[in-house]
């Protein structure tokens, strides 16, 4: 039995990466979304909790991790962020292994993991599509979003590998600079073009 094909979904942020992993989904392929994982571990009765509290004590509640809070004890602050990346990147990657397990028989599974190339993880994956857009309207998503400032997004930015230096290490790109109905098609196409069996959506 042959395993499936692993697309690897990445983007710099604002560049449209969840809406086109949305259209994966929508498609019926399997996709395993790298922070909706995050999320539910820190989540309320979140099974790292105990854990980031430990580390970071005061950044947890009833509601699980309030984001605001670590954010702060992280941000800008490269020690302490390895320090909480230790505690939650070895329970996504035993996650994420159980989800290609409970897919295998499936032909083709996307893996949304927002940092695939800072954290060198593209030799994880079969191949690596790249969500695009233009800087301007990169900015402008970005800086829409509650509680985002300009110095919050330059830092992310700083932080992030270059959109330019993406779509050149990329073995496919998607620029959502175009209608939905236009990325929704080269979603399409994509999907048919390493799934050739998959003519219409499944569950």
């Amino acid at each position: 039995m042959s395993e499936p094909f692993i697309l690897g979904l990445t983007g710099s942020i604002g560049t449209g990466k969840s809406a086109v992993a949305a259209m994966f989904h929508g498609l019926g392929v399997p996709v395993f979304d790298a922070d909706a994982a995050v999320h539910q571990l820190q989540g309320p009765g979140g099974a790292l909790l105990e854990q980031i509290e430990a580390a970071f004590p005061g950044s947890t509640g009833p509601n699980g991790v309030d984001r605001a809070i670590l954010g702060a004890q992280v941000f800008g602050n490269p020690e302490r962020m390895k320090a909480l990346e230790a505690i939650v990147h070895p329970v996504v990657a035993t996650m994420r292994a159980q989800f290609l397990q409970d897919w295998s028989r499936a032909p083709l599974v996307v893996f949304d993991i927002p940092l695939l190339f800072e954290a060198g993880r593209s030799g994880e994956v079969d191949a690596v599509l790249v969500v695009s857009a233009s800087p301007e309207a990169q900015r402008a998503r970005v800086l829409a979003r509650p509680g985002m400032s300009v110095e919050k997004f330059e830092h992310i930015l700083a932080m992030q590998v270059p959109d330019a230096e993406k779509r050149a290490r990329a073995d496919y790109v998607i620029d959502t600079g175009t209608s939905l109905a236009e990325t929704r098609q080269a979603v399409q196409r994509l999907v048919h073009q390493l799934d050739p069996s998959r003519d219409t959506p499944q569950k």
